[in-house]
């Protein structure tokens, strides 16, 4: 079976379980090497996954690499995404394509220019939670969408503390965890037609205020968004409101819900890749659980990779593709454009809705009766 030689550039918080999963979930992916800045923190990474640290000229310099999945902080998205294109490798970047949205149409265009593959988490909308409710909505268990509803409440000086990148900008609460209820909505709705929104930012220098943080007792200023409010007319005619407030408390607070004139579903946490899935139909007052139908509902990032690395192999589009990602950050940019504007924001892309995948390979019937049943069949 071919595999696809892959290289992770940064290796910060979220890289361990990247390669973790990308070194033992998923067979087509062949994992060679790791780069960061941080020369140490590269080496810890490569000694504990069993790959080579490596300098991004090296990853480019090596032709036997065709994938490389940039886990950069959203800033050094564009220029290293750039980068890598231009040197001609596929690339699959963590969320969100680019922090600004012409950058994200450049490496759009550069993808194409060059015939490569460009995809970007989020890929919880893969997992076994959103494929399930996406398959009851598809079956007509709620009968005509005709509303949504999806919001988030965090702290952000508890998690600025913890993600030194959340309180610049693009960290903010809409493009940090808002773009995770944006893909798993439109992977269930498709695409949006137009929007409008409101943005709140604050003024007030906060202070590190926890002993284990390097920068304790020193102020610092929040750059990004502390609210996002929004409504979205997606095309097929649903109407959607989202609201993301990390002036809020931790834990988090998540709330999706999608309105038909059937039932209701109400979904879990989009930031997850399972989690359980409601229904409450027409006329009834109990919510029943709909019983997952699809595999992947651990931590699975990475799903996104070998889902690309497949569809390398087999000549199609990914399913976490570049138009899907530009599309859910048009939705984030039009709802900041219309907090400006005052006026409703028309979004000039659109995207094709991809497959569901296969259904019945679930990784628990491994654990069961010896049944040996690969759950990334589901991905091929």
């Amino acid at each position: 079976m071919k595999r696809v030689r892959t290289a992770v550039i940064g290796c910060g918080a979220i890289s361990d379980i990247y390669l973790q999963n990308l070194k033992n979930m998923f067979s087509v992916i062949d994992l060679v090497g790791c780069c960061d800045i941080n020369i140490e923190r590269c080496l810890f990474s490569a000694n504990k996954h069993g790959i080579k640290s490596m300098t991004i000229e090296e990853i480019l310099s090596d032709s036997s690499i065709e994938l490389v999945v940039n886990l950069t902080n959203p800033k050094a998205h564009f220029p290293v995404t750039r980068q890598l294109l231009e040197g001609g490798k596929n690339v699959y970047t963590e969320k969100v394509l680019s922090v600004e949205l012409e950058d994200a149409a450049k490496l759009v265009s550069i993808a194409n220019e060059h015939n490569l593959y460009l995809g970007a988490a989020p890929d919880t909308f893969l997992g076994s939670a959103i494929q399930t409710a996406r398959l009851a909505v598809e079956r007509g268990m709620i009968g005509n969408v005709t509303s949504c509803v999806a919001q988030n409440g965090r702290d952000y000086n508890i998690m600025g503390q913890l993600l030194p990148f959340i309180p610049q900008h693009g960290g903010g609460i809409g493009f940090d965890v808002g773009i995770y209820y944006i893909t798993a909505l439109i992977s269930i709705l498709g695409s949006v037609k137009k929007v409008n929104g409101f943005l709140k930012y604050t003024n007030e220098p906060l202070v590190y205020d926890q002993p284990s943080n390097d920068c304790f007792g020193k102020e610092y200023n929040v750059e990004s968004e502390t609210i996002l409010a929004g409504t979205l007319k997606f095309t097929n005619g649903t109407i959607g409101s989202v609201q993301f407030n990390s002036e809020c408390i931790f834990p988090e607070q998540p709330i999706v819900m999608l309105c038909g004139t059937e039932g209701v579903i109400y979904m879990a946490d989009p930031n997850n890749f399972g989690g359980t899935v409601f229904f409450r139909a027409k006329g009834s007052e109990e919510r029943i659980v709909i019983p997952p139908a699809f595999g992947y509902s651990d931590n699975s990032r990475g799903i996104g990779v070998a889902e690309m690395a497949w569809s390398m192999i087999n000549g199609r589009k990914p399913r976490a593709n570049k138009e899907m990602a530009y599309h859910a950050l048009e939705v984030l940019h039009g709802i900041a454009i219309s907090n400006t504007t005052g006026k409703n924001y028309v979004l000039q892309s659109e995207f094709e809705n991809m497959p569901l995948l296969k259904r019945g390979y679930f990784s628990k019937y491994l654990e069961k009766d010896n049944l040996v049943v690969d759950p990334e069949a589901a991905l091929v």
